[in-house]
């Protein structure tokens, strides 16, 4: 019987982790997510896995197991489910911080929690989660039980000794499995390249509670609304400075109710007041823990940074903490909100300063602890760029793993009768694109995005009687993001238009017309600035 493991997304990015488990042609997908747009994605919002060849075989998608409540393991879950009704599996926090999404979609999915190191049976999938430590609670491995071994992925995690919430990665359970034997892991490989191991997220709360003591004013704490136990430290940092707080941030409203009513946030509820009585409070008795990290346009953080927020304006003498690094592709916007808070007078606390900020991802030593732990035949590093993936596969190779093949985006690996193969590209892995409320591939819309931010647009108006073939108006030219100076260029180009348009056969051919326009600007612009802007020739038929 063949057993195969598809990639989809995760495999060369950070963000939109994605892979399909097959068993006898029925396909178990692990983790559905979606990546945040990068530079020069101009105009997208997410980015999403493709899903078609799984909706091509809906009918054979038996289930979707989940590691973990963070938007690049289950951020797309509402797109997949909108396509296809299959049952959800996951920890009871991940399960939970998935369904507001999906109800926002419209979609009633059918949302299963499970315990860990609960037999899950979803026919032919044998599967359970065990506990790893991370910057979520709750967050898990995966071991399928398959015909040609157990085949593990490790989710996101790190080694954490003194986690949060006192539940630490359960090595006990890995190491019951490389006894037993794991036929393929597949190990998260964010921090590959950093040696040693990982502070403890313990560390963090110790540097909040200093920042917090020493400020005079009113604090505020910026974080990722799903890292609960980063929420935790601020609240337990906020509440030891005899602060009164509120949470500020749809998600981070929507997120913190949820984790409490699990019992995995705690905080004295005579402690938590509404913002809005916060502003009558004198502002070294106050804090704030809001969304924003990410620099995200319409985050409370970044409404503040902008002076633009409708009930927090920020004063000199106020300490706002970035608690997070920023995602790739999110660097300029979070250097321009401490700019802009810094503008204000503002005291700034990031990753780049203080200790307020420490990874949810294994580093090199904890790397090889795990695989000494699971002792693998075989292994696939999955969750980062291809450097990280590079650097995972040399740690599994340093560590005599027989078998480490590094995939990207699209390949396959097949196991069959105890032979491992991989079919490269095997599947349809490339971006999708949210761009407003188009889903899609707008490759081509993004080139010309990138085409106008660089050379600008140039427009040339002009209206022809088209059986005479005379210029009745124009041409007129008009330009954007071109040049500095545009009077000579615009004259140039229509003197050279028209000269062009005026020796046009009669009758006019309209599309003939355009043509020659569009030639005949971009080479003036091209001869006179060195530049190629898009040119949109308006003809007006007369």
């Amino acid at each position: 019987m063949t057993v195969a493991v598809g990639f989809l997304g995760g495999l060369g990015e950070v963000g939109r982790n994605c892979a399909v488990l097959e068993v006898d042609g029925s396909l178990a997908m692990i983790d559905c997510g979606l990546m945040f747009p990068e530079e020069d994605m101009l105009g997208v919002d997410l980015v999403l896995p493709d899903f078609s060849s799984i909706v091509a075989r809906g009918d054979d998608l038996a289930c979707v197991v989940i590691t973990h409540g963070h938007e690049d393991h289950i951020g797309a879950l509402s797109y997949l489910l909108s396509e296809l009704a299959v049952p959800v599996y996951g920890s009871p926090l991940a399960v939970e911080l998935a369904r507001p999404r999906l109800e926002d979609h419209g979609i009633d999915a059918d949302l299963r929690s499970v315990a860990f190191g609960e037999w899950v049976e979803q026919d032919p999938f044998r599967f359970f989660f065990a506990r790893v430590a991370h910057s979520v609670p709750e967050a898990a491995a995966v071991a399928f039980e398959t015909p040609e071994g157990v085949i593990v992925h490790s989710g996101d995690f790190k080694l954490d000794p003194t986690p949060i919430d006192g539940r630490p990665t359960d090595l006990a359970t890995f190491a019951a499995l490389g006894r037993r034997g794991v036929r393929l892991l597949m190990g998260d490989s964010t921090n590959a390249e950093r040696p040693g191991f990982v502070p403890s997220e313990a560390t963090v709360g110790d540097a909040m509670s200093a920042i917090v003591a020493g400020a005079e004013g009113r604090v505020i704490i910026a974080c990722f609304a799903s890292h609960i136990h980063r929420v935790q430290q601020a609240v337990d940092a906020v509440v030891a400075g005899g602060r009164r707080f509120a949470f500020l941030g749809r998600s981070m409203l929507r997120n913190t109710a949820i984790a409490a009513e699990l019992g995995l946030l705690r905080y004295p509820v005579d402690r938590v007041a509404d913002v809005g009585d916060l502003s009558d409070m004198p502002a070294g008795d106050t804090a704030i823990i809001c969304t924003g990290s990410q620099g995200e346009p319409y985050a409370a953080l970044s409404l503040m940074a902008a002076g633009a927020h409708r009930s927090i304006k920020l004063v000199d003498g106020d300490t706002v903490v970035i608690s997070a690094t920023p995602i790739p592709g999110n660097e300029t916007k979070v250097s321009r909100v401490i700019n802009n808070l810094l503008r204000q007078g503002v005291d700034v606390r990031h990753g780049r300063n203080a200790t307020v900020h420490v990874s949810g991802h294994a580093a090199q030593t904890e790397l090889k602890m795990f695989l000494s732990v699971l002792k693998p035949a075989a292994f696939v590093p999955v969750h980062g760029e291809y450097r990280h993936l590079a650097a995972h596969a040399a740690i599994a190779r340093e560590l005599g793993v027989p078998d480490v093949v590094v995939c990207e985006d699209g390949d396959r690996v097949v196991i069959t009768e105890g032979a491992l193969s991989v079919e490269r590209g095997a599947l349809p892995a490339g971006y999708v694109y949210l761009d407003g409320a188009g889903l899609g591939d707008v490759g081509d819309v993004l080139r010309d995005r990138r085409h106008l931010a660089d050379d600008g647009v140039l427009i040339v108006t002009l209206g022809i009687e088209l059986s005479s073939g005379d210029v009745v108006f124009g041409p007129d030219v008009d330009s954007h993001g071109v040049t500095d100076d545009p009077g000579p260029l615009h004259a140039d180009v229509a003197a050279r238009v028209g000269d062009t348009v005026r020796a046009s056969d009669v009758p006019i051919d309209p599309d003939d017309v355009r043509r020659r326009v569009r030639n005949v600007a971009r080479r003036t612009v091209r001869d006179t600035l060195d530049r190629t802007p898009v040119v949109l020739p308006v003809l007006i038929e007369v």
